[in-house]
């Protein structure tokens, strides 16, 4: 198969919607949604504001088998609200990971996965959302003890803010090249430091500064995958494989000696991938 014929192949992630790509990476016919649509877990707040609520509040929570073993599958839709994380979507989320560490406690094994696709808290709801994502991270770090905890950023939100934090804190972190990780969005920094600190419309600049390509090239996540569900999937499966592995937010003292070489008056992609990267 050439190249053309290889690309004419991929069937995208990044277009599908959070309830897709879950439905996606899991066995074929063991999908089973939990607390969906049919349960309207809406936000409250959203409607005094004015604003259309969704009835899964833009979080979808799934069970299923991945590879032949039980998974929970927790996927962000960024369609609603740009997938930010309010009181009952981030509660939907800390209840799977929770519910995965149970099963564990109880001596039965699960394969967690979080498909991250968000702007971070719900501005609408900001200290619930904190709340929420709070109990995300925490849940995270007690997971990845009994097994690694996955995640994959898409595209194209990406992921930031306090989410970009829990995302970091994932065992293994899959991104596309077309994903973006980063604490503040580069339309947040432009609008609070003007265009002069950073133009969000450089799209080059942006995508080399954040971008899954330079992410995985500075180590700040493991695997890089084209814009192809079946080497999301793949990713997915090995992180898995590998099982439990020291991370990297257990390495300060190495954190503590890369930030010493750093010189914030002369940094930029290249300098940084020679100073922390791997390629």
């Amino acid at each position: 198969m050439n190249a053309h014929d290889t690309f004419l192949a991929r069937h995208s992630f990044i277009e599908l919607t959070a309830r897709e790509r879950a439905r996606t990476l899991l066995d074929p016919g063991t999908f089973r949604e939990l607390l969906g649509p049919f349960d309207h877990l809406e936000s409250p707040w959203l409607a005094m504001q004015n604003i259309v609520c969704q009835a899964d509040d833009g979080a979808v929570i799934a069970r299923g088998m991945l590879d032949g073993e039980p998974a929970v599958i927790a996927a962000i839709e960024p369609a609603f609200q740009g997938g930010s994380i309010g009181e009952v979507s981030g509660a939907k989320i800390a209840a799977a990971l929770e519910l995965a560490l149970s099963e564990f406690e109880a001596g039965r094994a699960i394969r967690p996965v979080v498909l991250f696709e968000t702007g971070g808290v719900r501005l609408q709801e900001a200290n619930l959302g904190l709340a929420a994502i709070a109990e995300i991270q925490a849940a995270i770090v007690a997971l990845r003890r009994h097994v690694p905890v996955v995640g994959v950023i898409g595209g194209m939100v990406g992921c930031f803010g306090g989410m970009s934090l829990a995302a970091a804190l994932c065992t293994d972190l899959v991104m596309t090249r077309q994903a973006r990780l980063g604490m503040n969005g580069p339309e947040v920094i432009e609008q609070e430091a003007g265009i002069e600190e950073l133009d969000s419309g450089d799209r080059r600049l942006i995508w080399s500064m954040i971008g899954g390509d330079e992410r995985v090239a500075v180590g700040l996540a493991d695997t890089l995958v084209e814009d192809d569900t079946d080497q999301v999937r793949e990713a997915v499966l090995g992180a898995f494989r590998r099982g439990v592995q020291k991370h990297r937010t257990e390495d300060v003292d190495g954190f503590i000696a890369r930030l010493a070489q750093v010189n914030p008056d002369a940094i930029d992609p290249d300098t940084l991938r020679t100073l922390w990267g791997t390629s």
